[in-house]
């Protein structure tokens, strides 16, 4: 083999070597459904921001998932508070460490889409605005699903939920918190999906390193949207290659699209999930339209044409 064969395998293995932390900080025996998305997004953020963090979370799915007290499936300190709270209460978290003199801990709240768009949205703009130390990370599975599926601020247009349900399915656009957050001035705030590992946890490293930062999550949800626990990272996948979800960032007011989809039809990611069974074609036709609509504003924002 010629010596520049050999270093163009070199080349291909380096290209190959993993790029997500090997450490596990979310342990066997957590309560979560079979397939769930949420339990994934904490398992890459805490691989992302290692063990020096305390998680404070709200009435939520993982206010049950990792078990009951004394027991509890996570490494790290985890504080419970209430439905409305998370803001506040790591907003206490850091000044506590603050006074003590403790430094490089990483003070996160994590809360589901219902916690953060509508019940917790006043403690969490209060605690960005102040421009507290901490990170903000909602899993966003797009309901209340801990509580039975009900209609969030985060449930996309033409979904059903158990509060929206037959002809009455949710009629008003998904609530973007990214740009609520970007009105606050903060250094940091991105999407990211947990089929895309990689692109989420470099996010959640540069929200380490930019604080106070904000990291919304998709989470697909086997239970509320209706499909076989097994699809959940395709499904996942699909939301962001019909550009139903963009993955981006907003770096100190910098837009950057981070994933370059396919655009696959709408169509077929609504048809993947029992939650939009009952859509007519006219109603497919229009969410493609807004979504489509939705990109374009992006591409504009980030001065990139990815096709």
């Amino acid at each position: 083999m010629t010596q520049g064969a050999k270093k163009g395998q070199q080349e291909v293995r380096k290209e190959k070597r993993p790029t997500i932390p090997t450490e596990e900080y979310v342990t066997k025996g957590h309560m979560a459904c079979q397939g769930c998305g949420a339990v994934l997004a904490m398992r890459y953020l805490l691989k992302a921001l290692g063990p020096r963090t305390i998680i404070s979370t709200p009435a939520c799915c993982w206010s049950v998932i990792h078990g009951q007290f004394p027991y509890w499936c996570l490494k790290v300190p985890v504080m419970h508070t209430a439905f409305e709270g998370t803001g506040a209460s790591i907003s206490g978290i850091a000044a506590a460490l603050e006074m003590r003199g403790v430094e490089n801990v990483n003070v996160v709240g994590f809360a589901g889409d219902g916690g953060t768009a509508d019940i917790g949205i006043q403690s969490l703009s209060a605690a960005v605005e102040r421009g507290e130390p901490i990170i903000y990370c909602c899993y966003d599975n797009e309901a209340y699903m801990n509580t039975g599926i009900q209609r969030s601020g985060s449930t996309p247009y033409g979904a059903w939920t158990t509060t929206t349900p037959g002809e009455s399915w949710k009629k008003r656009p998904k609530k973007n918190m990214v740009e609520i957050m970007v009105a606050h001035e903060i250094p940091y705030a991105a999407t990211a999906c947990v089929a895309y590992p990689e692109d989420m946890i470099k996010k959640a490293i540069k929200a380490k390193e930019n604080k106070p930062a904000y990291l919304h999550v998709l989470a697909p949800c086997p239970t509320g949207w209706r499909y076989p626990p097994a699809e959940g990272i395709r499904i996942g996948r699909m939301a962001v290659q019909s550009r139903t979800f963009p993955l981006y960032e907003v770096d100190h007011g910098a837009y950057r699209i981070t994933a370059r989809p396919r655009t696959i039809p709408v169509k077929n990611y609504l048809e993947s999930q029992g939650r939009f069974k009952h859509l007519t074609s006219d109603a497919m036709d229009y969410i493609q339209q807004q979504v489509d609509r939705r990109w374009a504003q992006l591409e504009g924002k980030a001065g990139s044409k990815l096709k």
